[in-house]
């Protein structure tokens, strides 16, 4: 584990590829935290009314990752905070840098199978993998995932997701972090 530094307000920002849990972890843990959530996801599909998906789709990534570079940025106004980034929040800019630097990062690590079988059974529309065939899918996960682990093993924290017990996790961060 990266050494962290105390924080005056918290924020913890749960990191990791698609489908890998990081709103529902998310939501259970600023529940257990007693603190709020905040998903950037959702955010950026209030704030202009269009979903991700669709926004790829009308747009480009480009434009999404821009957009999403500066909600990221927001983060920094809320204090005691959950946050769920995108799959490639972490992978573009300087969004990295800027999350280790605003708070603690947890990696939320899967092996690719169990990726992919999550993957083929979420509802959201994922628009960096919509048009890629089924028996492709697999191929498409490792290589866009062995791009962004350079980012993703930043994080202050990984854990293996497929194991995840959130008793432990929650005694790891008020140990480091001296949550009362």
């Amino acid at each position: 584990m990266k050494n962290i530094r105390n924080f005056t307000a918290m924020r913890i920002y749960l990191i990791g590829y698609m489908a890998s849990g990081k709103s529902n972890l998310g939501k259970l843990l600023s529940e257990k935290l007693g603190y709020s959530f905040l998903d950037l996801d959702d955010l950026f599909e209030e704030r202009f009314r269009i979903s991700v998906f669709d926004f790829f789709e009308k747009y480009n990534e480009n434009e999404f990752r821009k957009i999403e570079e500066t909600l990221l940025i927001e983060t920094v106004d809320h204090d005691d905070v959950v946050i769920s980034t995108g799959g490639g929040t972490p992978c573009f800019f300087d969004n990295m840098e800027f999350i280790r630097k605003s708070g603690i990062s947890i990696y939320l690590q899967w092996n690719i199978p169990a990726l992919v079988s999550r993957l083929r059974k979420v509802k959201r529309k994922r628009p960096l993998l919509s048009d890629i065939p089924a028996a492709e899918l697999e191929e498409r996960v490792r290589k866009q995932l062995a791009q962004r682990d350079i980012y993703y093993n930043q994080a202050n924290l990984t854990i293996d997701a497929e194991n995840l017990e959130l008793d432990n996790l929650l005694l790891w961060i008020h140990s480091r972090l001296e949550i009362s």
